[in-house]
């Protein structure tokens, strides 16, 4: 999914063309938040994967008393057309000023984590007004690389040299460990990775958007791309971070793009492709199912995740039936044949069989 800052005060959300069909859901506007329905995107390109750009690397960017921004600093090295794409997500850029303390995204399989502070007049940073870390790893964990990317803020505060960053950076690569300006230690083993996927809340997409949730399940499970677009940023990487939680038995969180410019080469990265959606009876059970389980007071976030990935579950038994062996016998393929003589209303058809191909079960 792509989220990218806009100047609408909503939180909008396009997720593909959604028809008109036998038992489709009722319409009713979210109290906050809006849907935007329109030509739909793929999640995941048929075309192969871009090559990936190269992670883990550390940089400093400083705006000094003349209103420059400079890329001061980088290890071990970086590309320039990544510099160029880090540039732009650091606030330092922007004409309009506005100080982003801590902003994530993912580029090219590579993800970024920028972390901006104003320098006060105490710091040995004498001709500097702002500056910002930008790390880059292989892994999503916003609050582990915010952590992090604050400590070695503090460093940079205190000695106004990348020296000690860089030690401390290669200390964490490399033991996983490195030791604050505070006397405390960072440890990278306390940063769970599946906390990360659990740190949103599905309880409050599901309480802005009620019955409309399930077009947000099904362009997930259908492996759409779902645009997403706000006035600020934090707000649509809070939103954002939290969707792929709806398809949770794939924990797949390379889906995600929180931080996207309408440039040329990141739009090319997301590689759009139409293709249409059709809701039915189907969606409308498991949009209840979503809104019920999540209104209830009793249930936590990861309780509400459990029941949306039962309910996945259960989906994928109607594909069973009308699954086979591949020729190969390595896998399980659709038979479209048995599927159609079903004789499911075309909606659920409809879904099953794109469900099919974006689980790679059709016959090639």
């Amino acid at each position: 999914m792509a989220a990218a800052e806009a100047a609408d005060t909503q939180l909008m959300l396009g997720v593909g063309l959604i028809g008109e069909d036998e038992g489709a859901l009722p319409r009713s506007p979210a109290p906050q938040f809006g849907l935007r329905l329109g030509p739909g995107w793929p999640l995941l390109p048929r075309s192969p994967a871009p090559p990936a750009v190269r992670s883990d690397h550390l940089s400093t960017v400083e705006k000094d008393t003349n209103g420059e921004v400079l890329w001061v600093w980088c290890y071990p090295s970086t590309t320039a057309t990544l510099r160029n794409l880090l540039l732009r997500k650091c606030c330092l850029t922007d004409e309009n000023k506005l100080l982003h303390p801590f902003v994530f995204g993912q580029y090219r399989r590579t993800w970024f984590y920028i972390t901006t502070v104003e320098v006060p007049d105490s710091s040995v940073l004498i001709k500097v007004t702002h500056f910002s870390i930008v790390l880059t790893a292989k892994d999503f964990n916003p609050e582990k690389y915010a952590a992090f990317t604050r400590i070695l803020c503090r460093m940079y505060l205190k000695h106004g040299s990348p020296v000690k960053m860089m030690e401390s950076y290669i200390a964490v690569l490399t033991k996983g460990i490195c030791q604050s300006e505070e006397n405390g230690s960072f440890l990278s083993k306390d940063f769970d990775a599946r906390k990360a996927y659990l740190a949103g809340s599905i309880k409050d997409i599901v309480s802005q958007f009620g019955m409309e949730t399930v077009i947000l399940h099904t362009a997930l499970m259908l492996k759409k791309r779902i645009v997403v677009y706000h006035p600020k940023i934090e707000a649509v990487q809070e939103f954002t971070r939290t969707l792929p939680a709806l398809v949770w038995h794939r924990q797949d969180w390379t889906i995600l793009h929180s931080y996207v410019h309408l440039s040329a080469e990141e739009l090319e990265a997301l590689r759009m492709c139409p293709e249409a959606m059709t809701m039915g009876k189907l969606h409308k059970e498991i949009g209840q199912l979503i809104v019920q389980s999540a209104e209830d007071p009793e249930k936590s976030d990861g309780q509400v995740i459990q029941d949306i990935s039962l309910k996945t579950r259960e989906i994928f038994t109607h594909l069973e039936p009308f699954s086979e062996v591949s020729s190969d016998g390595e896998k399980l393929v659709l038979n479209f044949e048995a599927l159609k003589q079903r004789r499911f209303p075309p909606a659920t058809e409809n879904f099953l069989y794109h469900l099919a191909a974006a689980e790679q079960m059709l016959k090639i």
